[in-house]
């Protein structure tokens, strides 16, 4: 008599794409939030030219690696290049993404369709929670150029 193997579903992975320079308590609630609806979240720190970093991206990789090290269903990795290529790359089905504002929502909406129609990929918008919309990794970063303590911004392990 043989057993029947039920088909294994598909793994549903899902990457959250970001510059993260730093990584904020924000970042870390859409993480968190977003771990019960998928398999495996990669966290990818794209190198983005456009911006002025505050920490080289291996070095971002390590610190958001560190914070996740327990956790075996989050994966930190650096990428260059079209997102929707990265995601294609680590096969990725899902981009996990939050919003902020109304202003988050027109850009968020225009990339998700991009990404949609190059690479046939889902874009899943969390919003994020009331007492994290005022923060934002550029907020962060002014507030250290000018000597502030952004401790309370930033997760701790």
């Amino acid at each position: 008599m043989t057993q029947a193997s039920s088909p294994q579903a598909p793994r549903r992975v899902a990457l959250f794409p970001g510059s993260f320079d730093p990584f904020t308590i924000g970042h870390d609630s859409l993480v968190r939030r977003g771990l019960p609806m998928f398999d495996h979240i990669v966290i990818g720190v794209g190198l983005n030219e456009s911006k002025r970093s505050l920490l080289p991206p291996a070095q971002r990789v390590q610190v958001i690696a560190n914070l996740y090290a327990d956790e075996p269903r989050v994966s930190v990795v650096g990428y260059d290049g079209l997102t929707v290529d990265f995601a294609h790359s680590i096969g990725a089905r899902f981009i996990l993404r939050g919003l902020r504002s109304v202003k988050d929502f027109e850009y968020e909406r225009d990339i998700a369709a991009m990404n949609h129609h190059l690479g046939d990929i889902e874009t899943i918008l969390l919003f994020t929670e009331p007492q994290y919309a005022a923060i934002s990794s550029s907020v962060v970063r002014e507030l250290i150029a000018f000597g502030k303590d952004v401790s309370e911004f930033l997760p701790h392990k």
